[in-house]
Parts: C-alpha cells; sequence; structure tokens
C-alpha cells in the first residue's frame, strides 16, 4: 500500500512546490484522498451492502505526507525527498495506524465463555464465505 499511494503525492507535491512554492502537496493530496475513501467506505460499503465499517477502514497516510512535506520544505531537493522522504513515507505506514488499531486488541469475555481480542470477536460474530468475491462474480457470470 505505501508504495502505491507514494505516487499521486509526489506529483501533486511536485506541482504544488514548482508553481506556488507551497510545501503541502502531499498533505493536501492525502486529505482529499482519505476524504474520497471514507466517502467510498461509508456510501458503498455500509449504506449498500451492510458490511462493518470495522473492517473496510481505510489506513491512514497523513503522517507520512506530512513526513514527505517536510523533508521537502527542509531540503528543498527533489532527490533527497525521495530518497528520504519516501523512506520515512513507508516506515511510518505501519506505526501510524496503530493508533486506531489498538482498540482491537483488547480482551473481552464472551458470553459463551471463551476469553478473546475485539478483532476476534468481531472475526467469530460477522461470519464471512472463504470464498474471495472475485471468484462469486465470476461463478455468477458464468
Amino acid at each position: 500500500t505505501p508504495i502505491l499511494l507514494i505516487t499521486f503525492p509526489a506529483a501533486t507535491q511536485y506541482f504544488m512546490w514548482e508553481k506556488m512554492r507551497l510545501p503541502i502537496g502531499a498533505t493536501f493530496c492525502v486529505m482529499t484522498l482519505h476524504f474520497g475513501q471514507w466517502m467510498n467506505r461509508v456510501f458503498n460499503f455500509y449504506m449498500w451492502a451492510w458490511f462493518p465499517v470495522n473492517f473496510v477502514t481505510p489506513s491512514l497516510m497523513i503522517p507520512s505526507a506530512i513526513f514527505l512535506d517536510v523533508t521537502l520544505m527542509m531540503t528543498g531537493s527533489y532527490m533527497f525527498t525521495a530518497l528520504f522522504g519516501g523512506m520515512g513515507w513507508s516506515l511510518l505506514f505501519y506505526p501510524a495506524n496503530w493508533t486506531w488499531l489498538a482498540p482491537f486488541h483488547l480482551a473481552v469475555k464472551h458470553p459463551s465463555g471463551p476469553l478473546m481480542s475485539i478483532a476476534d470477536l468481531m472475526g467469530m460474530e460477522y461470519v464471512r464465505s472463504a470464498t474471495p468475491e472475485y471468484i462469486r462474480i465470476i461463478e455468477r457470470g458464468t
């Protein structure tokens, strides 16, 4: 995910730095992408398909984008931004998501007896089929 998601913020960062000298291109792009992702998740997954929002929460990229913009602002060089900012982009991706994933690791006691995490309880209560969605779509088409 971090490798694929750096392309649009890098292009927006280049445009805003070259044309307007604003070092906020990556953060602006990530905020608009994040807003669009939330709209997609709420309307398509939750309201249309009745899928729990906890299972489809988009990953948080805002700290990585801020690091990328700060790297460009401090160095002023695209090469150093690509080397150090790109490395920081990918290294900050996983710890940035810990804050909203941490509550799912809390232990709860299930009414039937076992002690398990909230993530395990959600997976046990919301049973999904083992067949991937793309195979179900192909089988329905044939």
